[in-house]
């Protein structure tokens, strides 16, 4: 049986990988993830700093520990 997934997607040791949620009119976005390759984890609030958390993850940690593959 596959573990139950967080209620608020937010990424676990039992589930790694990248949560980005977009702003609304009242909040800002915002960005979290937890790496299953090294076990490196960040958190961003706002476009700008959502936008280079999802970069670092895409360069450093989730594809670049698979080969390139999502």
């Amino acid at each position: 049986m596959s573990p139950k997934l967080p209620a608020d997607l937010r990424p676990t040791e039992d589930f790694p990988g990248l949560r980005v949620r977009g702003g609304t009119k009242y909040t800002s976005s915002q960005g979290d993830y937890l790496c299953g390759g090294c076990g490196a984890e960040d958190h961003a609030n706002g476009d700008t700093d959502v936008k280079a958390l999802v970069q670092d993850w895409t360069d450093n940690h989730g594809p670049a520990h698979r080969g390139g593959r999502p």
